[in-house]
């Protein structure tokens, strides 16, 4: 695996994501109230909406558009034959790294 240095952790606010500009598209990463991180695609496969923007609780992400939630461990939609795609993330030190290899083998949003 190769890791590049996306951010501090402290970038992203609990219960909160940013948006990783990516060659394949944005990806966004999520931080949990229990400062677990996670990223994911960041358009929902229904309608396109932006997943930065949902509400995080738990593990999972509320799209803003139309309420579809997504597991942000597995990417699999609650209740939905959908799925979105995901990334490895590290925390080392308070830094949030990003598996690179993960971006050139998937296309993000």
């Amino acid at each position: 695996m190769s890791w590049i240095d996306i951010c501090a952790l402290d970038d992203i606010p609990l219960r909160g994501a940013r948006k990783l500009k990516t060659a394949q598209g944005c990806i966004a990463v999520f931080r949990t109230a229990e400062n677990e991180v996670f990223a994911t695609s960041n358009t929902c496969p229904h309608k396109g909406g932006p997943l930065a923007d949902g509400i995080v609780h738990g593990q999972s992400v509320t799209c803003p558009l139309h309420n579809w939630v997504f597991d942000l461990e597995t990417g699999h939609a609650r209740g939905e034959a959908a799925t979105i795609a995901t990334y490895p993330l590290r925390v080392e030190e308070g830094r949030v790294w990003i598996d690179a290899s993960g971006l050139s083998e998937r296309t993000a949003a």
